[in-house]
């Protein structure tokens, strides 16, 4: 069965801020001032793009005194991999079965 594909966190991670920030907490937890430092980002705007995909449950948070840092939920970025292979599987067996609708 053809699962969807979650549009929401596609728009989420569309954003070449926010999926910079991904590629990068995907190497290693982060706090917002290494991200400043490695994105050249504001520290207002990175931290609303961090709200972004702390909502859509991309990433945590771990507070450590008064710095917040940033780890990436690999299984949230997983299940949209699955999503788009099973979509990918389906689109090859349809093309080898050469299925076609008519037209009317």
């Amino acid at each position: 069965m053809l699962t969807s594909v979650d549009t929401d966190l596609i728009r989420v991670l569309a954003d070449p801020l926010r999926m910079r920030i991904v590629t990068l907490l995907a190497t290693e937890t982060l706090c917002t001032t290494h991200l400043v430092a490695e994105t050249g980002a504001k520290q207002t705007n990175l931290s609303n793009h961090l709200r972004v995909l702390r909502e859509a449950g991309v990433v945590e948070t771990e507070p450590c005194g008064r710095y917040t840092y940033y780890r990436l939920r690999p299984d949230v970025i997983e299940h949209l991999g699955r999503s788009f292979t099973e979509l990918a599987r389906t689109a090859r067996t349809t093309r080898a079965a050469e299925t076609r609708r008519a037209c009317p």
